[in-house]
């Protein structure tokens, strides 16, 4: 029971930080229109991403019933179902916390980008505790995780398929992420500096926008999955 007082600890905390970067101000209206296509493209990549994933997902979780921890002919079918239990709660709360992380990176970027007009101290603020967010939210969803399953189920073996389910959803979340970015930046590069001049990560550039995109997809939510 002490360890899921800490998961409401983190999670209360990760809510109150968000709450303050969401009320940080954010009125420069270039600003907000950059930073509104870039939320606009990164929530559109996650859903197309995490339908692609719920596919390898529920294909995994099939194999995995009927597999581990041994074939479900052989042994006890509850702990088979257990651990497909457990592989699907790997794979759902990876993907909030993933979600999570987008949410929070595409408010407090805008934010901290206003706020560096300031001075580079409220822009660190803001962007430090909306990473405090993410951090929080895996913390707790994992903590969540590993006690839900011993404390339902009380058998460490169970975990695995957690523990996979998280991994694996993160895993891929992190390099479509990255495969993602890297195509846009390498694409914003040759597009725009060498083809027709424009300054590097210039907004005009709708590469630029795609590689922050992928900034978002695969650094904050692929890593934080």
């Amino acid at each position: 029971m002490i360890s899921f007082f800490f998961v409401t600890i983190a999670f209360a905390f990760a809510v109150f930080l968000l709450v303050w970067v969401k009320k940080q101000k954010n009125e420069n209206k270039k600003i907000q229109e950059v930073s509104a296509l870039i939320k606009a493209g990164a929530n559109t990549f996650m859903k197309k991403e995490y339908k692609v994933l719920a596919i390898f997902a529920g294909v995994a979780a099939v194999i995995i019933f009927i597999l581990l921890p041994v074939p479900v002919w052989k042994g006890d079918i509850v702990d088979n179902i257990s651990i497909t239990i457990a592989f699907i709660a790997g794979t759902v709360l990876s993907a909030i916390a993933g979600k999570i992380g987008i949410i929070v990176a595409t408010s407090a970027n805008s934010r901290a980008a206003e706020a560096a007009q300031k001075g580079i101290k409220p822009a660190f603020l803001i962007a430090f505790r909306g990473g405090a967010v993410m951090g929080l939210a895996v913390v707790g969803f994992s903590l969540l995780g590993v006690c839900a399953v011993l404390w339902v189920v009380g058998d460490a073996t169970i975990l695995l398929g957690f523990s996979f389910g998280a991994s694996s959803l993160a895993l891929f979340a992190k390099a479509g992420g990255g495969i993602f970015t890297k195509t846009a930046d390498i694409s914003a590069d040759l597009t725009g500096k060498v083809e027709l001049g424009i300054p590097e990560d210039d907004p005009r550039n709708p590469a630029v926008i795609a590689d922050n995109v992928g900034d978002n997809v695969g650094d904050v939510a692929g890593m934080g999955a």
